[in-house]
Protein backbone atom coordinates (compact mmCIF):
# COMPACT_ATOMS: atom_id res chain seq x y z
CA UNK A 1 0.00 0.00 0.00
CA UNK A 2 2.98 2.55 0.71
CA UNK A 3 4.38 2.44 -2.44
CA UNK A 4 1.12 2.52 -4.41
CA UNK A 5 0.66 5.40 -2.32
CA UNK A 6 4.33 7.00 -3.59
CA UNK A 7 3.53 6.00 -7.04
CA UNK A 8 -0.05 7.43 -6.70
CA UNK A 9 1.67 11.26 -6.33
CA UNK A 10 2.45 11.35 -10.04
CA UNK A 11 -0.07 14.79 -10.71
CA UNK A 12 -2.05 14.73 -7.52
CA UNK A 13 -1.68 18.30 -6.92
CA UNK A 14 -2.69 19.48 -10.05
CA UNK A 15 -5.97 16.58 -10.20
CA UNK A 16 -6.37 17.80 -6.10
CA UNK A 17 -6.34 21.48 -7.48
CA UNK A 18 -8.61 21.29 -10.62
CA UNK A 19 -11.45 19.37 -8.08
CA UNK A 20 -10.55 21.24 -5.19
CA UNK A 21 -11.36 24.58 -7.44
CA UNK A 22 -14.83 23.40 -7.75
CA UNK A 23 -15.01 24.00 -4.04
CA UNK A 24 -12.99 26.34 -2.88
CA UNK A 25 -12.69 28.69 -6.23
CA UNK A 26 -15.34 31.17 -6.03
CA UNK A 27 -17.25 29.92 -2.92
CA UNK A 28 -14.03 28.75 -0.87
CA UNK A 29 -13.39 32.10 1.71
CA UNK A 30 -17.49 31.46 2.56
CA UNK A 31 -17.24 27.69 2.95
CA UNK A 32 -19.15 27.25 6.39
CA UNK A 33 -20.65 30.42 7.12
CA UNK A 34 -24.20 30.33 7.37
CA UNK A 35 -27.14 31.87 5.20
CA UNK A 36 -27.04 34.32 2.57
CA UNK A 37 -23.15 34.56 2.38
CA UNK A 38 -22.52 30.71 1.82
CA UNK A 39 -25.73 30.91 -0.33
CA UNK A 40 -23.67 33.50 -2.74
CA UNK A 41 -20.56 31.42 -2.60
CA UNK A 42 -22.27 28.53 -3.81
CA UNK A 43 -24.27 30.16 -6.53
CA UNK A 44 -20.94 31.18 -8.27
CA UNK A 45 -18.60 27.87 -7.52
CA UNK A 46 -18.38 25.54 -10.66
CA UNK A 47 -19.30 28.13 -13.33
CA UNK A 48 -16.97 29.10 -15.75
CA UNK A 49 -14.16 26.32 -15.57
CA UNK A 50 -13.75 22.98 -17.22
CA UNK A 51 -13.80 19.43 -15.74
CA UNK A 52 -15.35 19.07 -12.15
CA UNK A 53 -15.25 23.03 -12.47
CA UNK A 54 -17.80 22.98 -14.47
CA UNK A 55 -20.37 21.23 -12.47
CA UNK A 56 -22.66 22.90 -10.01
CA UNK A 57 -22.34 22.51 -6.52
CA UNK A 58 -23.85 21.23 -4.21
CA UNK A 59 -23.64 18.59 -7.06
CA UNK A 60 -26.63 16.82 -7.45
CA UNK A 61 -25.77 12.92 -8.21
CA UNK A 62 -28.40 10.66 -9.90
CA UNK A 63 -27.90 7.40 -7.41
CA UNK A 64 -28.24 4.38 -9.90
CA UNK A 65 -29.43 6.76 -12.41
CA UNK A 66 -33.07 7.53 -11.06
CA UNK A 67 -34.02 4.51 -9.18
CA UNK A 68 -36.41 5.97 -6.95
CA UNK A 69 -38.39 6.04 -10.22
CA UNK A 70 -37.16 3.14 -12.40
CA UNK A 71 -35.37 0.03 -11.96
CA UNK A 72 -31.86 0.70 -10.91
CA UNK A 73 -29.07 1.11 -13.25
CA UNK A 74 -30.81 0.53 -16.66
CA UNK A 75 -30.54 3.06 -19.27
CA UNK A 76 -34.57 4.11 -18.36
CA UNK A 77 -33.05 5.23 -15.21
CA UNK A 78 -30.21 6.63 -16.48
CA UNK A 79 -32.17 8.83 -19.17
CA UNK A 80 -34.56 10.06 -16.63
CA UNK A 81 -32.08 11.25 -14.58
CA UNK A 82 -30.96 13.20 -17.59
CA UNK A 83 -34.11 14.12 -18.07
CA UNK A 84 -35.04 15.64 -14.36
CA UNK A 85 -31.84 17.47 -14.18
CA UNK A 86 -29.66 15.52 -12.47
CA UNK A 87 -25.62 17.12 -12.65
CA UNK A 88 -23.93 13.52 -12.59
CA UNK A 89 -24.88 9.85 -13.38
CA UNK A 90 -23.72 7.21 -11.34
CA UNK A 91 -23.66 5.06 -14.38
CA UNK A 92 -22.76 2.29 -12.94
CA UNK A 93 -21.67 -0.21 -10.59
CA UNK A 94 -19.39 -2.34 -12.84
CA UNK A 95 -19.14 -6.24 -12.24
CA UNK A 96 -17.58 -8.84 -14.43
CA UNK A 97 -19.35 -10.91 -16.66
CA UNK A 98 -17.48 -14.71 -16.73
CA UNK A 99 -16.16 -13.72 -20.40
CA UNK A 100 -14.70 -10.40 -18.97
CA UNK A 101 -17.02 -7.74 -19.95
CA UNK A 102 -17.81 -4.96 -17.41
CA UNK A 103 -21.69 -4.51 -16.86
CA UNK A 104 -23.97 -2.58 -14.41
CA UNK A 105 -25.41 -3.98 -11.86
CA UNK A 106 -25.38 -2.66 -7.69
CA UNK A 107 -23.88 -6.24 -6.78
CA UNK A 108 -22.54 -9.19 -8.48
CA UNK A 109 -25.50 -10.95 -7.17
CA UNK A 110 -28.38 -10.68 -9.46
CA UNK A 111 -31.38 -12.21 -8.04
CA UNK A 112 -32.69 -8.89 -7.06
CA UNK A 113 -32.29 -6.81 -9.76
CA UNK A 114 -33.20 -9.21 -12.82
CA UNK A 115 -35.57 -11.79 -13.39
CA UNK A 116 -33.12 -14.39 -13.39
CA UNK A 117 -35.10 -16.36 -10.42
CA UNK A 118 -37.60 -16.92 -13.58
CA UNK A 119 -35.50 -18.23 -15.99
CA UNK A 120 -35.55 -22.03 -15.78
CA UNK A 121 -32.78 -22.26 -17.75
CA UNK A 122 -30.63 -20.71 -15.09
CA UNK A 123 -31.80 -22.17 -12.04
CA UNK A 124 -28.71 -24.46 -11.96
CA UNK A 125 -26.45 -21.59 -11.73
CA UNK A 126 -28.01 -20.90 -8.43
CA UNK A 127 -25.10 -21.29 -5.71
CA UNK A 128 -23.58 -19.84 -2.60
CA UNK A 129 -20.66 -17.77 -2.43
CA UNK A 130 -18.42 -16.39 0.12
CA UNK A 131 -18.39 -12.49 -1.26
CA UNK A 132 -16.36 -10.20 1.12
CA UNK A 133 -16.44 -12.43 3.87
CA UNK A 134 -19.99 -12.97 3.85
CA UNK A 135 -22.08 -15.96 2.79
CA UNK A 136 -24.42 -15.07 -0.63
CA UNK A 137 -26.84 -16.98 -2.09
CA UNK A 138 -28.30 -16.40 -5.60
CA UNK A 139 -27.11 -16.01 -8.80
CA UNK A 140 -23.62 -14.28 -9.98
CA UNK A 141 -22.47 -12.17 -13.02
CA UNK A 142 -19.08 -14.03 -12.90
CA UNK A 143 -21.04 -16.91 -13.74
CA UNK A 144 -22.65 -15.40 -16.93
CA UNK A 145 -21.33 -14.67 -20.29
CA UNK A 146 -22.40 -11.49 -21.65
CA UNK A 147 -24.70 -12.83 -23.92
CA UNK A 148 -26.34 -14.83 -21.44
CA UNK A 149 -26.88 -12.20 -19.40
CA UNK A 150 -28.62 -9.63 -22.20
CA UNK A 151 -31.03 -12.35 -22.12
CA UNK A 152 -32.12 -11.13 -18.30
CA UNK A 153 -34.56 -8.23 -17.99
CA UNK A 154 -33.82 -5.35 -15.33
CA UNK A 155 -36.53 -5.23 -12.16
CA UNK A 156 -37.11 -3.06 -9.01
CA UNK A 157 -35.07 -3.99 -6.26
CA UNK A 158 -37.01 -2.44 -2.95
CA UNK A 159 -40.64 -3.20 -4.07
CA UNK A 160 -41.94 -2.54 -0.75
CA UNK A 161 -40.66 0.82 -1.02
CA UNK A 162 -40.91 1.19 -4.36
CA UNK A 163 -44.16 -0.38 -5.67
CA UNK A 164 -44.86 1.75 -8.57
CA UNK A 165 -41.13 1.17 -9.92
CA UNK A 166 -42.61 -2.68 -10.26
CA UNK A 167 -44.50 -1.44 -13.10
CA UNK A 168 -41.52 -0.84 -15.47
CA UNK A 169 -40.25 -4.65 -14.78
CA UNK A 170 -38.84 -6.41 -17.84
CA UNK A 171 -38.23 -3.39 -19.82
CA UNK A 172 -34.88 -2.96 -19.77
CA UNK A 173 -31.85 -4.55 -20.24
CA UNK A 174 -28.72 -5.07 -18.14
CA UNK A 175 -26.24 -2.52 -19.70
CA UNK A 176 -22.40 -3.01 -20.45
CA UNK A 177 -19.71 0.19 -19.22
CA UNK A 178 -18.95 0.47 -22.55
CA UNK A 179 -22.42 0.89 -24.08
CA UNK A 180 -22.87 3.64 -21.19
CA UNK A 181 -19.77 5.19 -22.56
CA UNK A 182 -21.63 5.68 -25.78
CA UNK A 183 -25.24 6.11 -24.45
CA UNK A 184 -22.78 9.28 -22.75
CA UNK A 185 -21.37 10.52 -25.88
CA UNK A 186 -25.07 10.24 -27.49
CA UNK A 187 -26.48 11.93 -25.06
CA UNK A 188 -24.36 14.74 -24.64
CA UNK A 189 -24.41 15.41 -28.15
CA UNK A 190 -28.48 14.81 -28.29
CA UNK A 191 -28.51 17.20 -25.09
CA UNK A 192 -26.37 19.83 -25.93
CA UNK A 193 -24.50 19.57 -22.66
CA UNK A 194 -21.92 17.88 -21.28
CA UNK A 195 -23.48 14.16 -19.35
CA UNK A 196 -21.09 13.50 -16.63
CA UNK A 197 -20.81 9.79 -14.91
CA UNK A 198 -20.03 8.56 -11.72
CA UNK A 199 -18.92 4.53 -12.08
CA UNK A 200 -17.75 2.31 -9.55
CA UNK A 201 -15.42 -0.55 -9.11
CA UNK A 202 -17.25 -3.05 -6.88
CA UNK A 203 -15.42 -5.71 -4.61
CA UNK A 204 -12.44 -5.31 -6.40
CA UNK A 205 -10.37 -7.58 -4.21
CA UNK A 206 -13.17 -10.38 -4.73
CA UNK A 207 -12.82 -10.21 -8.68
CA UNK A 208 -8.88 -9.82 -8.80
CA UNK A 209 -8.71 -13.61 -6.74
CA UNK A 210 -10.86 -14.80 -9.46
CA UNK A 211 -8.64 -13.83 -12.40
CA UNK A 212 -11.17 -10.67 -13.16
CA UNK A 213 -9.41 -7.96 -12.29
CA UNK A 214 -11.93 -4.50 -12.45
CA UNK A 215 -9.48 -1.65 -13.20
CA UNK A 216 -7.36 -2.32 -15.77
CA UNK A 217 -11.06 -3.58 -17.73
CA UNK A 218 -11.96 0.01 -16.68
CA UNK A 219 -9.02 2.07 -17.59
CA UNK A 220 -8.89 0.05 -21.26
CA UNK A 221 -12.74 1.35 -21.64
CA UNK A 222 -12.06 4.88 -21.32
CA UNK A 223 -8.48 4.81 -22.66
CA UNK A 224 -10.53 3.42 -25.66
CA UNK A 225 -13.10 6.15 -25.59
CA UNK A 226 -11.12 9.03 -24.87
CA UNK A 227 -12.09 9.25 -21.21
CA UNK A 228 -8.86 8.80 -18.89
CA UNK A 229 -7.93 12.26 -18.80
CA UNK A 230 -8.21 14.53 -15.74
CA UNK A 231 -10.70 16.81 -17.10
CA UNK A 232 -12.79 14.17 -18.27
CA UNK A 233 -16.26 13.73 -17.59
CA UNK A 234 -16.26 10.45 -15.78
CA UNK A 235 -15.65 10.31 -11.73
CA UNK A 236 -14.39 7.15 -10.52
CA UNK A 237 -15.36 5.63 -7.21
CA UNK A 238 -14.69 2.61 -5.19
CA UNK A 239 -15.14 1.39 -1.62
CA UNK A 240 -11.64 -0.23 -1.55
CA UNK A 241 -8.82 2.55 -1.05
CA UNK A 242 -6.33 -0.08 -2.88
CA UNK A 243 -8.17 -0.08 -6.11
CA UNK A 244 -8.25 3.54 -6.10
CA UNK A 245 -4.69 3.77 -6.01
CA UNK A 246 -4.34 1.43 -8.70
CA UNK A 247 -6.94 3.48 -10.81
CA UNK A 248 -4.56 6.37 -10.24
CA UNK A 249 -1.78 4.66 -11.14
CA UNK A 250 -3.53 3.79 -14.43
CA UNK A 251 -5.79 6.87 -15.51
CA UNK A 252 -5.84 10.55 -14.63
CA UNK A 253 -9.39 10.64 -13.97
CA UNK A 254 -10.55 11.94 -10.72
CA UNK A 255 -10.89 9.87 -7.81
CA UNK A 256 -13.12 9.16 -4.77
CA UNK A 257 -12.48 6.88 -2.13
CA UNK A 258 -16.09 5.54 -0.57
CA UNK A 259 -16.48 5.13 2.81
CA UNK A 260 -19.08 2.73 4.87
CA UNK A 261 -19.90 3.70 8.36
CA UNK A 262 -17.00 4.20 11.24
CA UNK A 263 -16.52 0.81 12.88
CA UNK A 264 -16.30 -0.90 9.26
CA UNK A 265 -13.16 -1.89 7.42
CA UNK A 266 -12.78 -2.18 3.99
CA UNK A 267 -12.23 -5.48 2.02
CA UNK A 268 -9.09 -5.24 0.95
CA UNK A 269 -7.65 -4.05 4.39
CA UNK A 270 -9.45 -7.38 5.44
CA UNK A 271 -7.67 -8.87 3.02
CA UNK A 272 -4.26 -7.52 4.07
CA UNK A 273 -4.81 -7.65 7.58
CA UNK A 274 -4.89 -3.94 7.70
CA UNK A 275 -6.47 -3.06 11.22
CA UNK A 276 -7.44 0.26 10.01
CA UNK A 277 -11.21 1.09 9.76
CA UNK A 278 -13.06 3.80 8.44
CA UNK A 279 -13.03 5.92 11.78
CA UNK A 280 -9.37 5.52 10.85
CA UNK A 281 -9.63 6.95 7.55
CA UNK A 282 -11.49 9.71 8.37
CA UNK A 283 -9.12 11.49 11.01
CA UNK A 284 -7.12 14.42 9.60
CA UNK A 285 -4.00 12.04 8.98
CA UNK A 286 -6.49 9.31 7.16
CA UNK A 287 -7.39 12.30 4.85
CA UNK A 288 -4.48 13.68 3.99
CA UNK A 289 -3.57 9.98 2.56
CA UNK A 290 -6.79 9.52 0.84
CA UNK A 291 -5.33 13.02 -0.68
CA UNK A 292 -2.37 12.05 -1.30
CA UNK A 293 -4.15 9.18 -4.36
CA UNK A 294 -7.77 10.47 -4.29
CA UNK A 295 -9.89 13.97 -4.90
CA UNK A 296 -12.58 13.34 -3.17
CA UNK A 297 -14.38 10.74 -0.29
CA UNK A 298 -17.84 9.42 -0.63
CA UNK A 299 -18.54 8.77 2.67
CA UNK A 300 -22.52 7.46 4.55
CA UNK A 301 -24.55 10.94 5.24
CA UNK A 302 -24.28 9.06 9.04
CA UNK A 303 -20.15 10.19 8.68
CA UNK A 304 -21.39 13.89 8.35
CA UNK A 305 -24.63 13.59 10.58
CA UNK A 306 -24.42 10.66 12.74
CA UNK A 307 -27.81 9.39 14.38
CA UNK A 308 -28.77 9.56 17.85
CA UNK A 309 -30.63 6.35 19.06
CA UNK A 310 -33.88 7.51 18.40
CA UNK A 311 -33.15 8.07 14.70
CA UNK A 312 -32.89 11.55 14.99
CA UNK A 313 -29.66 13.52 14.05
CA UNK A 314 -27.17 14.79 16.09
CA UNK A 315 -24.41 17.25 16.10
CA UNK A 316 -22.28 17.69 12.33
CA UNK A 317 -19.14 15.82 12.73
CA UNK A 318 -15.91 17.79 11.67
CA UNK A 319 -15.45 15.66 8.45
CA UNK A 320 -16.61 17.89 6.14
CA UNK A 321 -14.06 20.82 7.34
CA UNK A 322 -11.52 18.14 8.05
CA UNK A 323 -11.73 17.03 4.54
CA UNK A 324 -11.88 20.62 3.14
CA UNK A 325 -8.37 21.46 4.88
CA UNK A 326 -6.45 18.57 2.47
CA UNK A 327 -8.24 19.69 -0.43
CA UNK A 328 -10.79 17.15 -0.64
CA UNK A 329 -14.24 17.40 -2.01
CA UNK A 330 -17.37 15.23 -0.02
CA UNK A 331 -20.10 13.77 -2.02
CA UNK A 332 -21.81 11.42 0.64
CA UNK A 333 -24.48 8.76 -0.02
CA UNK A 334 -27.54 8.64 -0.23
CA UNK A 335 -30.85 10.23 -0.06
CA UNK A 336 -34.09 9.19 -1.02
CA UNK A 337 -37.39 10.50 -0.05
CA UNK A 338 -39.20 7.40 1.18
CA UNK A 339 -39.69 7.17 4.92
CA UNK A 340 -37.32 4.76 6.12
CA UNK A 341 -34.90 6.28 4.53
CA UNK A 342 -34.88 9.53 6.47
CA UNK A 343 -33.14 10.85 9.72
CA UNK A 344 -36.87 10.31 12.14
CA UNK A 345 -37.61 14.08 12.65
CA UNK A 346 -38.31 14.08 8.96
CA UNK A 347 -40.72 11.06 8.56
CA UNK A 348 -44.16 11.46 7.85
CA UNK A 349 -46.15 8.67 9.36
CA UNK A 350 -44.78 5.25 9.30
CA UNK A 351 -45.71 3.90 5.78
CA UNK A 352 -42.69 2.09 4.04
CA UNK A 353 -43.32 3.67 0.57
CA UNK A 354 -44.47 7.28 1.61
CA UNK A 355 -42.92 10.54 1.23
CA UNK A 356 -41.22 12.20 4.42
CA UNK A 357 -39.96 15.77 4.44
CA UNK A 358 -36.93 15.17 2.43
CA UNK A 359 -36.73 18.96 1.44
CA UNK A 360 -36.11 19.33 5.13
CA UNK A 361 -33.60 16.60 5.12
CA UNK A 362 -31.49 17.79 2.25
CA UNK A 363 -31.02 21.66 3.85
CA UNK A 364 -29.86 20.29 6.67
CA UNK A 365 -27.24 18.26 4.84
CA UNK A 366 -26.50 21.15 2.50
CA UNK A 367 -25.67 23.39 5.90
CA UNK A 368 -22.64 21.43 6.71
CA UNK A 369 -20.82 22.48 3.78
CA UNK A 370 -20.69 19.03 1.59
CA UNK A 371 -19.97 19.50 -1.72
CA UNK A 372 -22.66 16.94 -3.54
CA UNK A 373 -25.27 14.19 -2.80
CA UNK A 374 -26.26 10.93 -4.24
CA UNK A 375 -29.83 11.15 -4.40
CA UNK A 376 -32.33 8.33 -5.80
CA UNK A 377 -34.98 11.10 -6.32
CA UNK A 378 -32.57 14.11 -8.40
CA UNK A 379 -35.62 16.29 -9.21
CA UNK A 380 -36.42 16.30 -5.26
CA UNK A 381 -32.45 17.53 -5.26
CA UNK A 382 -32.73 20.10 -7.90
CA UNK A 383 -35.20 21.62 -6.20
CA UNK A 384 -34.36 21.47 -2.39
CA UNK A 385 -30.36 22.49 -3.52
CA UNK A 386 -32.59 25.81 -5.46
CA UNK A 387 -34.12 26.29 -2.10
CA UNK A 388 -31.10 26.10 -0.41
CA UNK A 389 -28.96 28.63 -2.58
CA UNK A 390 -31.75 31.20 -2.70
CA UNK A 391 -32.99 30.68 1.24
Amino acid sequence: MGGDQANGQRQTTGRRALLGAAVLGAGGAVLGLPGAARAAGARTAGHGGRGLKSLPVPTIIGHRGTSGYRPEHTFGSYDLALDLGADVVEAGDLVPTRDGHLVCRHEPEIGGTTDVADRPEFAGRRTTKVLDGVPTTGWFTEDFTLAELKRLRAVERIPANRPHNTLYDGRWEIPTFEEVLKWQDEQTRKRGKQVWIYPETKHPTYFRKLGLGLEERVAKLLRKYGKDGRNSPVILQSFEPTSIQRLNQLVDNPLVVLLSSAGSRPYDFVEANDPRTVADLITPRGLREIAGYAQGIGPTLDLVIPRKADGTLAEPTSLVSDAHKVGLVLHPYTMRNENPFLPAEYRKGSAADAYGDAFGAFKTYFATGIDGVFTDNADTGLLARADFLNG
